[in-house]
């Protein structure tokens, strides 16, 4: 028997860090919603690189459908054509771009009265990618006014043209990236704390002292489980609000909550096995993280993965299969539970 103060002590110290977990979660959290305006404008910036203005690309053009070229990149906001004799002119000016200042080639043939373009732009840099978006816009314009031009040869329409719309980056951005993000990062931090909660139970040894009070092993798992999986649907739900507070309407919240509590109840089911059948934290950790990215990853391959769900909802154009994959989320989620509960009441509570 050892010094039961001492006992004491390590349990405190286990209360005191997991506390200390949970308020470090939500600092972070906070931390990232103070500083949200700027991180969706530069995570807008990668999700629609096109739409990151300030930047010129200088765009080196040469062939039989120079003319064709350059009407094309005129039509294009920050893109500059330079027109050169050849290509070999073109390539060597975009082989010197601290002397040039050429960002790409486009190089236009006309064979069999098609025109074909070859595109040369920067190997494998940040830049690359505006580079990439800015000759697509031009390629785009270029096609369409080809097709403007031979419409003339057709008999009839083959295709009525739906109407041209244009629609911000930032709903696509806010309804299929952060809104899934916003929910479903609680569900991975609940998960977590469950793991942390009883492998360091485990590992300090403090577990035999909460095994002293009129408790079983199943009741002491299932309060770490509940406490941890409550805070996710808590999370999730002040986020909604915030975002409706900044202006972004989210439609259906109780079903967006019901998917996060389906999906943290799943999640730190799955914790809490792994870590009453791990024998070291650290191991614990690294199954739960293994089985997340598994488990997500799966289900991402679903047309009705739970992100895609999440969006639909947000954004208010869920059918009928959206909340057959809500309630099926629920039921699994429940499953595992149940099944976790079973699995605790076959532990031997003195092996741990």
């Amino acid at each position: 028997m050892g010094d039961p103060r001492v006992t004491v002590a390590r349990r405190e110290l286990a209360s005191l860090g997991e506390e200390k977990t949970i308020v470090l979660a939500l600092v972070l959290q906070l931390f990232i919603a103070a500083f949200s305006s700027f991180l969706v404008v530069g995570l807008v910036s990668l999700y629609d690189p096109g739409e990151m203005g300030g930047y010129e690309v200088d765009v080196a053009i040469a062939g039989d459908a120079t003319d064709e070229l350059v009407a094309a990149a005129d039509g294009v906001t920050g893109v500059d054509s330079h027109v050169y004799p050849d290509a070999a002119a073109a390539t060597d000016a975009f082989e010197r771009p601290s002397e040039t200042g050429i960002d790409a080639v486009l190089i236009g043939e006309v064979r069999d009265g098609r025109v074909y373009v070859s595109a040369t732009v920067p190997d494998g840099n940040v830049q690359t990618t505006v580079v990439v978006v800015q000759l697509r816009d031009v390629l785009r314009n270029l096609e369409t006014a080809e097709r403007t031009d031979r419409a003339a040869w057709l008999s009839s329409l083959p295709v009525d043209l739906p109407p041209e719309t244009r629609s911000s980056p930032y709903y696509g951005f806010t309804y299929t990236v952060l809104v899934p993000l916003l929910l479903f990062l609680p569900v991975f931090i609940s998960g977590s704390l469950t793991v942390d909660s009883l492998a360091e139970e485990r590992e300090r040894g403090t577990l035999e002292l909460l095994r002293v009070a009129p408790v079983s092993l199943r009741e002491i798992v299932d309060g770490k489980l509940l406490a941890a999986a409550a805070l996710a649907p808590a999370q999730a739900a002040l986020w909604v609000v915030l975002l409706g507070f900044n202006g972004t309407r989210v439609a259906n919240p109780l079903a967006l909550l019901a998917l996060v509590a389906a999906l943290s109840a799943l999640v730190c089911s799955l914790g809490a096995a792994v870590a009453l059948l791990s024998p070291e934290r650290r191991s614990a950790q690294f199954l739960y993280s293994i089985g997340v990215l598994f488990v997500f990853g799966g289900t991402a391959l679903f047309p009705n993965n739970p992100v895609n769900t999440a969006a639909r909802l947000a954004i208010g154009s869920a059918d009928a299969s959206s909340w057959v994959v809500v309630a099926a989320y629920v039921v699994v989620g429940v499953g595992v539970y149940v099944a976790l509960r079973r699995l605790v009441g076959d532990v031997d509570a003195n092996a741990l």
